[in-house]
């Protein structure tokens, strides 16, 4: 089992850490997602030179191709992507629900086809369970059924059971291991009443932590923090909280005040191959024409690849010109953004001076990119 120790707290907000088989993780934490076995455009060293403890692998695109068989014959996810740090794979439910077509959801699981080529499958609990463990996935989730929004009361109640049914199957068909876990996912839409009795069925199960889902799928911010307030207090406080799929950075930075622990998002590497960069002042579209002439940095202060030895101007011109240069660049700045922020957050913990970071991180990302002179 793998084990999480709550160090130091600055209001709601945790500094933790979290012993696995593959390695020590110090929470808050983001998640590079390596959705098919690879964070898109950076090679493994360069993902853990920015700092990344963890990334994020699926369960729904590794087992359609090249299937969870052959990287277990290989040995095992890890070997096969050379990263041998922590590995967190979601179960494949909401890819079932958003991507694949012709769904058929029954007490037993789900009948779809791929969205690559149109083949039948199968997706439950039991197998989901077990592609994770051909995987030889660090944290496992169990598999759920993501509440589309808005949904009505009773379709939210529906779904929130049939996915407590499910992680009961889930934790049946786990394997136990030193170091490994399992995680539970709290559903009930944006009900109070559901999330708290979804919290109650999964503390009741157990798991080695538990993870807030149905969250970020068009509700907005307000709504989600709304729920997060009455839901993140309501876990367990020695064991890891994960807001699954959650990505903008002043998301993140007002979670981490409300008590979540781990984060994952397709935002920073999918943002950089669509000439976007985050920076303390924002967000910046290097296909602005703005950007032409501009001799300075991305970021003054980041050291990253993009930023050490480029310009704006360099930067615009490969996006303008659909160099892939562009998007190798942008992503790997955008996960080092992402990294110093989550560290900045953790020493914030760490120093109990959380709400006034989190304030000073809000103006000045607020602020906007400063125009050249």
């Amino acid at each position: 089992m793998i084990d999480f120790n709550l160090v130091a707290t600055s209001g709601q907000a945790r500094y933790g850490t979290i012993t696995t088989a593959h390695g020590h993780i110090t929470t808050p934490v983001f998640m590079p997602v390596g959705t098919a076995a690879t964070v898109k455009g950076i090679l493994p060293e360069d993902v853990a030179q920015t700092g990344a403890q963890i990334i994020l692998a699926n369960t729904y695109h590794l087992m359609l191709r090249p299937s969870a068989d052959i990287i277990a014959n290989l040995g095992g996810l890890h070997r096969f992507m050379q990263w041998q740090a922590p590995i967190l794979t979601d179960s494949g439910g909401y890819q079932v629900m958003s991507l694949a077509t012709l769904r058929q959801i029954t007490e037993d699981g789900v009948t779809f086809k791929s969205h690559i080529d149109g083949k039948p499958y199968f997706l439950s609990s039991e197998t989901s369970t077990h592609i994770q463990y051909q995987l030889d996935s660090t944290i496992t989730m169990c598999f759920d059924e993501c509440t589309p929004y808005p949904a009505p009361y009773q379709q939210a109640e529906e779904s929130m059971l049939l996915s407590m049914r499910w992680a009961e199957r889930s934790r049946d068909a786990f394997i136990p291991r030193d170091g490994y876990g399992q995680f539970g996912i709290v559903q009930g839409s944006i009900y109070e009443d559901l999330r708290q009795q979804s919290i109650r069925r999964l503390t009741d199960i157990g798991f080695e932590g538990y993870a807030i889902g149905g969250l970020a799928v068009g509700e907005g911010q307000e709504i989600m923090l709304q729920t997060l307030d009455y839901t993140a207090p309501a876990l367990p406080k020695n064991k890891p909280r994960y807001l699954m799929g959650v990505g903008k950075p002043l998301d993140i930075i007002y979670a981490i005040a409300r008590g979540v622990d781990m984060f994952d998002c397709v935002l920073p590497t999918r943002s950089g191959r669509n000439g976007q960069a985050f920076t303390q002042y924002g967000t910046v579209n290097l296909r602005n024409a703005r950007h032409a002439s501009d001799h300075r940095p991305l970021s003054e202060n980041c050291a990253c690849r993009a930023c050490s030895g480029f310009s704006r101007a360099y930067l615009h011109h490969l996006v303008k010109s659909g160099e892939m240069l562009a998007g190798i660049l942008l992503s790997h700045h955008n996960i080092c953004f992402y990294m110093a922020m989550i560290k900045q957050a953790r020493d914030a913990i760490q120093q109990d001076y959380y709400d006034d970071f989190c304030q000073n991180f809000t103006r000045t990302y607020q602020s906007g990119d400063i125009a050249p002179l």
